[in-house]
């Protein structure tokens, strides 16, 4: 598809130089060869932001931007490929080089300080957030500002992030789901439970806000599966956080015939609910 894209791309260019009458000088052609380059460029790396394997993008943006050291865009898409390699760390460095280098913008300060948050650099990351203006309202900034003060212990602010970064997307599930889990560790479970419910129905599929409301339930000793869809393992899975909660709230023999339903619902040997199930009986 990329050579194809290349093709059609040279193809105009050289019909453009051609319409201009008298020939072209090889100056001309160089430039419109290096403009349609940095074209097919950019369509290469948004593939390799989005669908490309991240290692696979990290050397392609690192190899690239030793050829071309001063372009921005390429700083910017290797920090974000070191993220989606797990690499924060790295991908700090680079951010911080990018913004110091007078090149960055306002994302790029944030992205510079969810990579802080990453490497548990909390101080840092609120350091950068500062710098950003209060005019910069986006869904990134205000999900790590709830990360931020849910730190702190500031579950005023916290809150009040939460619900402006959900207003800020269209796929709120994950901040939902943050937030929950925010709810779910102050001990306040039934609001915990209420944030996972909304979590899960703007992403059905999301096993993380299923386990964390079987948590949020579990603490009110609700031992009933919630209405929620569920594959046969997740449901196993499911029933296996439900009896681990059941016995750390002192209902053992509830958790017991949770962990047995769990091991004979599972499609498979489930090894840590039979041993669990096992330690209950011996």
């Amino acid at each position: 598809m990329r050579h194809h894209l290349f093709s059609g791309l040279c193809l105009a260019a050289t019909a453009l130089l051609a319409g201009c009458g008298g020939g072209a000088s090889d100056a001309e052609v160089q430039r419109a060869i290096k403009d349609v380059n940095v074209i097919d460029e950019s369509n290469l790396s948004e593939i390799m932001l989005t669908v490309g394997d991240p290692n696979e993008a990290v050397a392609y943006f690192t190899r690239t931007l030793q050829q071309n050291p001063d372009r921005p865009d390429l700083k910017r898409g290797l920090a974000k490929s070191l993220m989606r390699a797990g690499k924060p760390e790295e991908a700090a460095k680079v951010w911080s080089a990018l913004i110091a280098s007078g090149q960055g913008s306002n994302d790029d300060r944030v992205g510079y300080a969810e990579a802080l948050i990453r490497s548990n650099k909390w101080a840092e990351a609120a350091a950068q957030l500062n710098q950003v203006p209060p005019t910069h309202e986006t869904y990134d900034r205000y999900r790590l500002e709830a990360m931020i003060a849910d730190s702190r212990k500031e579950w005023k602010k916290a809150d009040s992030f939460y619900e402006i970064a959900a207003g800020l997307t269209t796929k709120p599930a994950s901040v939902l789901n943050n937030w929950g889990f925010s709810k779910l560790n102050r001990r306040e479970y039934a609001a915990a439970e209420k944030l996972f419910v909304e979590a899960l129905t703007n992403d059905p599929r999301m096993f993380t806000a299923k386990n964390n409301l079987i948590l949020a339930r579990g603490a009110q000793r609700k031992y009933d599966l919630p209405v929620i869809d569920m594959t046969q393992t997740e449901r196993a899975e499911l029933l296996y956080t439900l009896g681990l909660a059941a016995v750390k709230q002192g209902d053992v023999s509830v958790g017991r015939n949770l962990l047995q339903e769990a091991v004979d619902t599972h499609p498979q040997y489930f090894e840590a609910a039979a041993r669990s199930l096992a330690a209950l009986q011996g």
